[in-house]
């Protein structure tokens, strides 16, 4: 396969959001900002860009319908802050002078919040799925954006109901990045190179990979997707939830962090980002180590 040059995408959203002050202890997360704050969320993509991103990655992530009708918005509304996402992404990439804007398709499991999207532990079949995600995609596919990101999924079935949506939309370009539990297998525990095979050939599908996985786990992620498409990793910081005491536990230097991702893009790796806990340092860090 011929080589491409490398692109490096943007860090945690939510994470920058909350080093400028922003409360996202809430079900919509990242998303009550495009309620409530949406300039917010312009600055964070501003900063990403100057740290050195190629891509923006929308705030739609924890997004969907029926999250902002729970919230008093109609459904007018709501699919007008779906909207909305894209647009400050936008606006930010023109600010910077150019980029790419990925719309984010964020995990059924997301918008349960129980944690769900690492585990695939869902109450929902492909069919099922297949239902939920269609008014969001159909919205993001429709918005402007460059590429969809279909990103943290934990479920085989999953996957299967977004190749699916990729088929009703032809044109539409999109990477599928995957929630894994170890360098071989999703978190649902199908082995990554099987759920990646939903996609390989498919010229709709410009990369698969993982993302808010364990950085350990990325050189064996690399390694079992060689030879299909190219591979996107954006993992997080590799600090760990302390649950009981609702804490972080662990700090990775972003220093350290621009190192590893340089060894990802000599494993092969062609998209490579950040993401819970990583912030426009981490960003400046794979930049300078990729340059």
């Amino acid at each position: 396969m011929e080589r491409v040059s490398t692109l490096v995408l943007d860090g945690g959203l939510a994470t920058h959001l909350e080093t400028l002050g922003a409360d996202l202890s809430d079900e919509l997360w990242s998303a009550r900002l495009l309620m409530e704050d949406p300039d917010l969320i312009r600055r964070v993509h501003a900063d990403y860009f100057a740290a050195g991103a190629n891509v923006a990655t929308t705030a739609s992530y924890q997004a969907s319908i029926p999250g902002f009708l729970r919230r008093g918005a109609s459904v007018a509304q709501a699919e007008r802050l779906i909207r909305l996402s894209v647009e400050l992404a936008a606006q930010a990439r023109d600010e910077a002078g150019g980029g790419l804007v990925a719309a984010s398709v964020g995990p059924y499991g997301a918008c349960l919040a129980n944690g769900a999207e690492y585990t695939g532990d869902y109450d929902l079949g492909e069919e099922g799925l297949l239902a939920w995600h269609r008014p969001r995609w159909e919205i993001l596919a429709s918005a402007g954006a460059d590429l969809l990101a279909c990103e943290t999924i934990p479920s085989y079935a999953e996957a299967r109901a977004l190749a699916r949506l990729l088929k009703e939309t032809p044109g539409l370009k999109a990477w599928v990045s995957f929630s894994c539990r170890d360098g071989e297998h999703i978190s649902d525990g199908t082995p990554i190179r099987e759920a990646a095979a939903l996609f390989t050939g498919d010229p709709q599908v410009v990369a698969v990979g993982a993302n808010c996985t364990a950085p350990r786990h990325v050189p064996g992620v690399i390694a079992s997707l060689s030879g299909g498409l190219p591979v996107v990793v954006y993992p997080n910081s590799g600090e760990t939830w302390d649950a009981a005491n609702r804490r972080w536990l662990g700090l990775t230097d972003p220093v350290e962090y621009g190192q590893a991702a340089k060894e990802w893009e000599r494993a092969g790796a062609s998209l490579i980002g950040g993401c819970c806990r990583t912030t426009p340092d981490h960003i400046r860090q794979i930049r300078t180590h990729l340059s």
